[in-house]
């Protein structure tokens, strides 16, 4: 029986929605260890008896891997089709985790973590350019986000019990069963991406591509240099740990809101718009938290930086997905958001150290993040 219209339309809008579920849930399962991290590190220590520097050891082999998977993907992003490279990098996933949950040494489970790293990075690289081929830009990286935020949030609401019970294997062996149940989606994977030689050679000018990925190595630099620090400025500002954990639990949920908000404007509204206004509240929030802030003054600044950066994010990514229908420059954006991952602490750390408080890491950070609004505005193919 021949297909008709309207059955190729369903056809493809199944397809789609395959592929936005495979993007949500694999984009989320890659950095839930990372996305749980206080957790996992105090079992760490816990269970292990391992340092500080061990412990950041770990958790910077697991980043730095994450981010090398790029290299590679330069390679075979071009020649593998992308749903068997799902499977391949899920597969990888799995047994990585698997074995980390019967490691034998420190060493062995920083090679083990460094291999399954490499598999997780593998995958969002995938889930980056899959997005990217959907074409709902804003709506699609609000789900990428919100995805991972949401797991992240219940990690560290379930672990600590399964630490109880389980011992630290529970964490690894949690996240090898969810990528197993979740193996059927790699088939939802394109085939093929976009003809690079078609699309992307007239829709990619280089000082336009250049020019978003500092967009997005700016605002990783800003929010991962103030969040990493966020609890010290409370503790400076003599607020009590217990409140400001306590606020730092709401402003996870708050940021939870703001990549559900991205994902219901951003096709409603002109994305300039909320750029705009995303960035300026941003750079409003760190600046609340110079001085010595009250309780009240910590608890808004805190919320609306986090619901602020998980709502532009989305916006900013939509808008470096639409230069190019290849999916290359999604590839280099991995590697970018690792740079600003690690650098952006290092370099706060640095400002903290040398000028003994807080103000010009704040100003540093604001002055980051309203930098990019000229940099996204500029990178964009139109409007």
């Amino acid at each position: 029986m021949p297909t008709t219209p309207i059955d190729a339309t369903r056809d493809l809008s199944s397809a789609a929605c395959l592929r936005m579920a495979a993007v949500v849930v694999f984009a989320a399962l890659s950095p839930a260890l990372l996305m749980t991290a206080p957790a996992v590190a105090g079992q760490l220590a816990s269970q292990l008896v391992l340092s500080p520097v061990q412990i950041g050891q770990l958790f910077s082999v697991e980043l730095g891997a994450m981010s090398l998977a790029t290299v590679p993907a330069w390679f075979w992003l071009k020649r593998v089709p992308p749903n068997r490279a799902a499977l391949l990098a899920a597969v990888i996933f799995i047994a990585g985790n698997i074995a980390s949950a019967t490691f034998v040494s420190y060493p062995a489970l920083l090679v083990l973590r460094f291999m399954t790293a490499l598999g997780a990075g593998s995958l969002m690289i995938l889930c980056m350019v899959s997005a990217a081929s959907l074409g709902q830009g804003s709506r699609v990286y609000g789900l990428w986000l919100l995805g991972q935020l949401v797991l992240g949030a219940i990690g560290l609401q379930v672990l600590p019990g399964l630490f109880a019970h389980y011992g630290l294997s529970a964490c690894y062996l949690s996240l090898a069963l969810l990528a197993s149940l979740a193996l059927p989606l790699t088939r939802a994977f394109p085939a093929r991406l976009a003809n690079t030689q078609r699309q992307s050679a007239p829709s990619l000018p280089r000082a336009k591509a250049v020019t978003g990925l500092l967009a997005i190595l700016c605002f990783y630099l800003s929010l991962s240099g103030v969040w990493t620090f966020i609890g010290e400025l409370a503790q400076a500002a003599g607020i009590d740990a217990a409140l400001s954990a306590q606020v730092l639990a709401i402003a996870t949920l708050m940021g939870i809101l703001g990549a559900a908000l991205a994902t219901f404007l951003g096709t409603r509204l002109p994305r300039a718009i909320l750029i705009v206004a995303g960035l300026g509240l941003m750079a409003v929030a760190i600046l609340l938290l110079q001085g010595q802030p009250s309780l009240a003054r910590f608890a808004v600044a805190a919320m609306a930086f986090k619901a602020m950066w998980t709502f532009v994010l989305p916006l900013v990514l939509a808008c470096v997905a639409e230069l190019d229908p290849s999916g290359r420059l999604m590839n280099a954006t991995n590697l970018v958001i690792g740079a600003g991952l690690a650098a952006g602490p290092a370099l706060a750390g640095q400002l903290l150290q040398d000028h003994g408080q807080s103000r010009p890491l704040l100003f540093a950070a604001a002055a980051l993040a309203l930098l990019v609004l000229p940099l996204i505005l500029c990178s964009r193919t139109r409007g």
